[in-house]
């Protein structure tokens, strides 16, 4: 064993430590996967497919191109490469399926927090072979009613068709926007603030009954009831969120029983969380226990409960601060940790070495 391979499992061991209530997955759920292609190196969004089992798709940041990547869960590879002809592809954060089998591309992001007056969403149908092409998307701009900012979370509810945004906290809290019921291709789209909510959003997603809405930030995540006016109150069960480097994606599975979540990096992980209780989209609960109110998502390995926040709600509430915070420092205690452990591994190794020298 070498130094470096005893220092991932003595960090494995470590992650494996600071996640209280995590378990193997079972046999037929859902297993993580690695992003195997050199060109993905920040993966940004992530959308799982109906149309090909077991396949998802994903794209980089900003300054990659136009492109997007069809991924096989089985091999991590990618299997369809689609490249949007004439999209800039500015600062893409975001990806959605639409009830009409479309994805919804957000190029959303805005680095200057307020600097473009304009973004813009592109729409392509899914192919139904999984082949390299090149193809001509719908393009929607998009601004917001209450003026330019930053965004990563782009939702489309899978029965309305209806498209939100959700923008990113940064001096003020975070909101979620609604856009126009039928978007169109030559007027600009303006979204309408609908619901302010505190939590530094990185990325969304709609239950496939379009029942659950489910956000999240690097470190902490939430799920809401989804109702026919819209918005709902925030169910007040943990949801697992796995420790990754930078967290940035998420999506339903489509039998809406996992959060898959996705990150940034080179060969980054998509990482599966069981639902259990009120946590699972309306038309799979029936049948299920209640619980004794302590039902927690449930992710394979590497993932720790937030701390629950207070009403989103409430414009003066810091549960989202509060989350991100004490996330934050478990994640620094977690790795100063491995740290220790890797040094002094390092140091007995360097000590045999010299002895049997």
């Amino acid at each position: 064993m070498t130094v470096w391979s005893a220092a991932a499992g003595v960090m494995s061991a470590v992650l494996l430590a600071a996640a209280p209530g995590a378990r193997p997955t079972q046999d037929e759920a859902p297993q993580r996967f690695t992003i195997e292609d050199e060109r993905i190196t920040e993966s940004s969004g992530l959308a799982a497919s109906t149309r090909h089992p077991g396949v998802y798709w994903t794209h980089n940041d900003s300054g990659y191109g136009p492109y997007l990547y069809a991924v096989d869960a089985a091999t991590g590879r990618t299997v369809a490469t689609l490249t949007l002809q004439g999209a800039e592809m500015r600062d893409v954060e975001a990806i959605h399926f639409g009830p009409d089998g479309a994805l919804y591309v957000g190029d959303i992001g805005d680095n200057f927090d307020g600097g473009w007056d304009e973004v813009w969403i592109y729409r392509v149908p899914e192919p139904e072979v999984l082949a390299d092409a090149t193809v001509v998307p719908d393009v929607y701009r998009v601004r917001y009613d209450d003026g330019p900012r930053d965004a990563e979370s782009l939702m489309v509810h899978p029965q309305t068709g209806r498209v939100y945004i959700a923008s990113k906290k940064r001096k003020e809290p975070g909101a979620l926007y609604a856009g126009p019921e039928t978007l169109s291709t030559t007027e600009v789209n303006t979204f309408e603030r609908v619901a302010d909510i505190d939590l530094w959003m990185t990325d969304g997603a709609f239950s496939p009954d379009g029942t659950r809405l489910a956000l999240r930030g690097y470190f902490t995540a939430r799920m809401y009831e989804w109702t026919e006016e819209g918005l709902g109150d925030q169910i007040n069960r943990q949801l697992l969120i796995p420790a990754q480097p930078q967290g940035e994606s998420m999506t339903f599975t489509p039998d809406g029983r996992y959060l898959m979540y996705g990150s940034e990096g080179e060969r980054s992980e998509v990482v599966p969380v069981e639902l259990k209780g009120e946590l699972l989209p309306e038309s799979l609960r029936e049948g299920e226990p209640e619980g004794d109110g302590e039902d927690v998502g449930e992710a394979d390995s590497g993932a720790v409960p937030p701390a629950q926040g207070n009403d989103p709600a409430d414009p003066d509430a810091q549960g989202g601060a509060e989350e991100d915070s004490a996330a934050f420092t478990r994640l620094l205690a977690t790795f100063a940790l491995g740290t220790v452990l890797v040094v002094a591994l390092r140091r007995l190794l360097f000590s045999r070495r010299r002895r049997d020298g």
